[in-house]
């Protein structure tokens, strides 16, 4: 490059850049290396040049702190991309500002290709840029700081919602417990009224049995001593025999005995399944509002809607009572539109 050679030809006519390095510091991998040391390894340059477009290393760098000319170029920490802030057109120091083509070109450029377009200094519009950045900056760090809060509410509203669910599971166990013990003493208290009943029943059915078991034997006793007399040839023994045989008496003080049809305690199995389906039924309908209380409750509130897809979500079929709605109203496309009623009226009028 023409410039850059001209400036190096014009350092090397100081002859500054011949100087011994006073401590040696040679470039490694990824470092820069000074464009003025020869031989095979050079040492590690410390600034570069936007004017030279060229890095110097500590001792060749001094011209630039010495020399007045050289003075006034514009120093930089030591890149190897010096390339990309020259143009590729026109072989110049990239110094301007494009705002037109958003793009960095040279003062020739702006009589070229880019004459016309909005420029200004890439120092100008560095400031500029640096001050939107700032804002840029602000508004990030302020989303930041909003984001950090709303993350440590979340983390203690999840940290909560975990224990009151917790405590919630337990305490409905507990409840469930309890109804399940309940239920249980309940059925232990049906079982002794049903081994109760059967044991006063038993044992008075038993001492009924008893007794018809001896006035049968009784009975028995002198149904045969009747039979044996009627056959009896002695006149004299059935006269005596009758006497005795016919005071004694066949009434007794057990009273007729009813037994009830085969169904004893079918009544008790029944009423016990009513009261089960009862209770089904009530925790059908009371689950359905267990159910409702548990969905609504979250941790965060839900978003608004914003497009039809989201409101949709909140869409329902419509149902009209006949006893209270009004009659001028009446759904139609399958109960989801509202519609009004033409009055009859209408239809006279001119």
């Amino acid at each position: 490059m023409a410039q850059q050679g001209v400036l190096l030809e014009k350092l090397k006519k100081t002859g500054l850049q011949a100087a011994s390095p006073p401590a040696l510091c040679y470039a490694g991998p990824g470092d820069v290396a000074c464009d003025f040391c020869t031989g095979t390894r050079k040492q590690k340059a410390l600034m570069s040049c936007l004017v030279c477009l060229a890095s110097y290393c500590e001792t060749h760098l001094q011209p630039h702190y010495e020399s007045p000319a050289l003075k006034k170029h514009k120093l930089v920490k030591a890149t190897a991309q010096l390339q990309e802030k020259i143009c590729s057109h026109h072989d110049k120091l990239l110094e301007v500002y494009c705002r037109t083509d958003q793009q960095c070109i040279c003062l020739m450029c702006t009589m070229d290709e880019h004459k016309g377009h909005d420029t200004v200094s890439a120092a100008a519009e560095r400031t500029e840029k640096q001050r939107q950045l700032g804002m840029s900056q602000q508004k990030v760090q302020q989303r930041f700081q909003e984001r950090e809060k709303e993350l440590k509410e979340l983390q203690q509203a999840l940290e909560s919602f975990k224990r009151f669910a917790q405590s919630a599971v337990e305490d409905s166990d507990q409840i469930f417990t309890e109804l399940i013990r309940s239920i249980e003493r309940r059925s232990s208290e049906v079982k002794e009224l049903i081994r109760a009943q059967e044991k006063a029943q038993v044992s008075q059915a038993e001492g009924l049995l008893e007794q018809l078991k001896q006035e049968i034997a009784e009975l028995r006793k002198r149904s045969t001593e009747l039979e044996q007399l009627s056959h009896t040839e002695d006149h004299i023994h059935f006269l005596q025999s009758y006497q005795s045989l016919s005071s004694i008496s066949v009434s007794s003080d057990l009273p007729s005995i009813v037994v009830r049809p085969l169904q004893y305690f079918g009544d008790v199995s029944k009423t016990v399944s009513e009261l089960r389906e009862k209770i089904e039924d009530f925790l059908k309908g009371e689950w359905t509002k267990i159910s409702t209380t548990v969905n609504i409750v979250d941790v965060v509130l839900p978003p608004e809607p914003k497009t039809r897809g989201q409101l949709l979500q909140y869409s329902c079929q419509l149902t009209l009572d006949p006893n209270t709605a009004n009659t001028r109203l009446s759904l139609s496309k399958g109960n989801r539109k509202n519609r009004q009623k033409t009055p009859w009226w209408w239809s006279c009028a001119d």
